[in-house]
């Protein structure tokens, strides 16, 4: 069963990497784990203020769009602008000793002004400014010198560009023709100028999906070994990078990152920033470290320069600090693989490295001084502490936990238990009983984030996978909704996978009863479409009250960025199973009683689609609840209904060879998807082991 996990491990490493980088190369980037950002521009020389007073409002790198200053006003600022202070070999010599492997530094930001040369505008540091120097180029050479790998931040917005957009209040504006030949040019100068790259961070835009393939398709093609952040939006990238300071929801099963400001205002330099204690900074951010590592992400934490291009003390003292600690821990965070729990736990989290687990107490102290984790059939090797105190029984170790070692919070306290084996996260899995329909109910989901742009994003299924109990399995039947009609499925039973096309020969007719059905509208502007709404009705929560009366179908004007929820309240006079048809433009999401059923977005700029889905219902009251999302449409079209036809589908897998054991993996995805970020839709499939 240990090759069938690692069997299933290499498939989602294979899945990761499809793009088009090799997997020494995404290997290298994930084992890396903690790398500098840089945001050093124009911007910098203003350090959040303009004319004479602090901008208050945005971050600081993007003062010229939130301070309203005049294009040719703030371009007058390259004049004078001479960072002397600006020393790329003490920057990365800086980044070596906070513990870092790599440096991601800004190019172009969004005020569209290059830190490097470029024939394509004369707007850059090497053309406009006193010294007339290449920053990236200095940038680049420091860390080839200093064996740090090279990062290049990316805007795909350009606020100087005359074929660009106007500047918007949410940087989420289309990429005209002109402009996207523009970021093209640039980007092969920044892939055939500067040596090896390891990361293309892309940030902001709505690109097409062709203009997202396009730009994708040319990093791999001038740098194979170059990896596409997650902002370069339609799913067309190599890892997922999460909002700005902002952790998953839960843990993903792809390549992920997650970028952090020392402050949560600004990134870049402010200089009437109030920066706290070092202690107490040192803290957070090796938390969030930890935090990040021990989920399977990669940890992207920025510096801001200031006007002189030095770096700000106490930025520097903080690195340091951190630097200290991974000094002597670091084993635990580089290479490492996320925890192999799912729980979390109040004491802190862990990391796992072959037959190494690290323990790692970064959270409260445990009332009865003990840690309990389960390890299955796992065997203690040792412990790298001799004071540790652990036993081992029924699958389960506890280790006595001593007072002081939660005593300094800027110094996480690090527990390395070894093993007879690698610990893999199979030994925490309890099969299901022999008979049970396995459904997105009770999954363990893979996750990744599927998005247009920053804005439009969401935490996307892209497979689902069970541990059965069933002892020989000889076949497999599939249930479906007329959704699913023609599609094909890749059903993985311990390693060995089939394809199956779901048919609709066989048909069965469903015979819901209910009663009461009422509709009830609300706008909800504002709300993101990664982020839940309040007021999804619940049976144990609000009623109907909050809704506007409405009918089953929704035609409305609508704001860019809104959400809107048609909820319908519905009693079954008995247990049974109904399908509902939902419509929505942008993106749709269902709620049953208050829990998110389905989720995703429709296709680029999709106006209105409809949609089956399959909803199971106890004798009682219930509410069902649709959420349109709107992207940047001019009217907003929503519909919830039963459906007409009340059909299931069955299609049955037969297995070459039974297969037999005392618990089975089983893994379920969509062949075919474009990405491996794209949501597999696969809320309404059913399985019946037989």
């Amino acid at each position: 069963m240990r090759k069938t996990f690692l069997a299933i491990v290499a498939a989602v490493l294979t899945a990761a990497t499809a793009g088009g980088q090799n997997k020494d190369a995404y290997r290298q980037w994930h084992d890396n784990k903690y790398s500098m950002f840089i945001h050093f521009g124009l911007y910098s020389a203003l350090g959040g203020v303009w004319d004479g007073k602090p901008v208050t409002r945005g971050y600081s790198e993007q003062i010229q769009s939130f301070a309203g200053i005049f294009s040719d006003w703030y371009a007058e600022t390259a004049e004078t602008f001479d960072p002397v202070q600006f020393d790329a070999d003490s920057i990365a010599l800086l980044a070596r000793k906070a513990g870092m492997k790599s440096i991601v530094f800004t190019s172009k930001h969004h005020d569209g002004f290059c830190m490097f040369g470029t024939k394509t505008t004369g707007y850059n540091s090497v053309e406009m400014t006193p010294a007339h120097r290449d920053y990236l180029k200095e940038i680049s050479e420091a860390c080839a010198r200093h064996g740090l790998n090279l990062g290049i931040y990316f805007s795909l917005i350009d606020w100087n560009y005359p074929y660009a957009y106007p500047i918007s209040s949410h940087n989420a504006d289309f990429i005209t023709p002109q402009h996207h030949r523009l970021n093209m040019d640039q980007i092969r100068e920044l892939l055939t100028g500067y040596g090896p790259v390891t990361e293309l961070w892309f940030d902001m835009g709505s690109l097409t999906p062709e203009q997202s393939g396009e730009l994708y398709t040319l990093v791999h093609t001038l740098q194979p070994d170059c990896l596409v952040s997650g902002r370069l939006g339609n799913d067309r990238y190599d890892f997922s990078v999460m909002a700005d300071n902002a952790f998953p929801e839960s843990s993903l099963q792809v390549p992920w990152q997650m970028p952090v400001s020392m402050f949560p205002e600004t990134w870049s330099w402010r200089s009437w920033q109030d920066r706290g204690e070092v202690e107490d900074k040192v803290a957070e951010k090796l938390r969030t470290l930890v935090n990040v590592v021990s989920h399977g992400g990669n940890f992207l934490l920025n510096i801001g320069p200031d006007k002189d291009g030095a770096v700000i003390p106490f930025e520097k003292n903080v690195l340091e600090r951190m630097g200290e600690w991974l000094a002597e821990n670091g084993d635990a965070i580089y290479g490492t693989e996320a925890s192999p729990f799912r729980e979390s736990f109040n004491w802190g989290t862990a990391t796992r490295k072959g037959k190494r687990l690290n323990l790692l107490l970064s959270g409260t102290m445990p009332q009865d001084s003990l840690i309990t984790i389960p390890v299955g059939d796992n065997v203690p090797d040792g412990c790298d502490d001799n004071t540790v105190e652990y036993s081992v029984h029924d699958g389960k170790m506890t280790i006595r936990i001593q007072e002081d070692w939660y005593r300094a919070p800027a110094d996480i306290k690090v527990i390395r238990l070894d093993f007879d084996r690698d610990f893999l996260p199979e030994t925490a899995a309890e099969p299901l009983p022999a008979g049970t329909l396995l459904d997105r109910n009770n999954a363990k989901p893979d996750c990744s984030y599927s998005c247009f742009d920053y804005y439009s994003n969401y935490r996307s299924t892209v497979a689902l996978n069970w541990t059965s109990g069933k002892e020989k399995i000889r076949a497999v039947d599939v249930f479906y909704t007329g959704e699913e009609l023609g599609d094909s499925l890749c059903i993985v039973i311990d390693g060995k996978s089939s394809v199956l096309r779901l048919d609709g020969k066989k048909e069965m007719t469903l015979d819901p009863e209910y009663t009461a059905v009422q509709y009830g509208f609300k706008s909800v502007p504002g709300a993101l479409f990664d982020r839940t709404p309040d007021g999804i009705p619940a049976t144990a929560g609000p009623d109907m009250s909050m809704f506007n009366e409405s009918g089953s179908r929704i035609d409305i004007p609508a704001h860019a960025f809104s959400n809107h929820l048609l909820a319908l309240e519905i009693t079954v006079e008995k247990d049974c199973g109904i399908i509902m048809e939902a419509g929505a433009g942008n993106g749709i999401e269902i709620f049953i009683d208050g829990k998110t059923a389905m989720k995703h977005l429709n296709p680029y700029r999709c106006k209105y689609k409809t949609e089956k889905i399959y909803v199971p219902l106890a004798k009682g009251r219930h509410y069902i609840t649709a959420r349109g999302y709107n992207r940047f449409e001019k009217r907003l079209q929503m519909s919830l209904n039963p459906a007409a036809e009340q059909k299931i589908y069955r299609t049955t897998l037969t297995l070459p060879e039974p297969v037999s054991g005392r618990r089975h993996e089983i893994r379920l995805t969509r062949p075919g998807t474009a990405t491996p970020h794209e949501d597999a839709r696969l809320h309404n499939i059913m399985l019946k082991l037989k």
